[in-house]
């Protein structure tokens, strides 16, 4: 069994640093402290002519929930019809209705904008009121995966429902696990759930290369970056497994 091992990542140097360290995939974003949000245009085109591994950048026009107006969605398919003109491999989406199942509908189309790139349902997929609904609404759009903590803050606590969800998609989608991913519990989270795929920011905190900081404002201005360190040691415990 081969493992891959997705990076998300807020900047174009975040996104070597994963290649560098190993990654297969980077899901390519904006504003950590909302979620992520669709990067720019100038970070994607960036990122395209710099990464050889896949890129995969979000769509998702603000943080908040992923109930959009209809304005937002027309932004969501510019951004996409963008990735699909920068040779993007594929995009991240995720929109609910106000009922909490996935909105089949708007997806759609979403999904025919971004064609012939690929699409991950992103993790509007664990506020979804019926997760084995959702799974197989998203199955029938022809996503290839989702990215889900089981329905729970962080991967390993959702372990069991990712288990439930990677034996009724039968191999028709790949699940994959994600939020609060590390080299601590990578192991166990596979074997629990028997996932392939694994997703993580593998986040430090880059201080301030500032060589004066106003302490007055109260803010430390550090950069979120992946480290390559736990990225190297994630991919060594995969394949230990394999």
């Amino acid at each position: 069994m081969r493992f891959e091992l997705e990076i998300c990542c807020f900047s174009v140097e975040a996104a070597l640093i994963a290649q560098q360290a190993g990654a297969v995939r980077v899901e390519l974003c904006a504003s950590p402290a909302e979620g992520g949000t669709t990067p720019s245009q100038g970070a994607i085109r960036m990122a395209r002519e710099k990464l050889h591994i896949q890129l995969y950048p979000i769509i998702r026009p603000r943080g908040g929930d992923f109930l959009y107006s209809r304005q937002e969605f027309e932004v969501m398919q510019s951004d996409i019809l963008f990735c699909r003109q920068m040779g993007c491999d594929g995009v991240v989406i995720g929109m609910l209705n106000p009922d909490g199942r996935v909105n089949r509908e708007e997806a759609a189309r979403l999904i025919e904008s971004a064609y012939p790139m690929g699409v991950t349902f992103h993790r509007a997929f664990d506020w979804a009121i019926d997760p084995m609904e959702a799974l197989e609404t998203i199955i029938s759009l022809g996503c290839e995966r989702i990215l889900t903590s089981g329905q729970q803050p962080v991967a390993i606590q959702g372990a069991d429902l990712l288990k439930e969800l990677i034996r009724q998609a039968a191999e028709r989608i790949i699940i994959m696990p994600g939020s609060g991913l590390r080299a601590a519990n990578i192991s166990e989270l596979a074997q629990k759930t028997g996932a392939r795929e694994f997703h993580t920011s593998a986040r430090i905190n880059q201080a301030s290369r500032m060589g004066y900081l106003n302490k007055q404002m109260q803010e430390t201005l550090e950069t979120p970056l992946p480290d390559p360190a736990e990225i190297r040691e994630i991919i060594r415990l995969l394949q230990n497994l394999e």
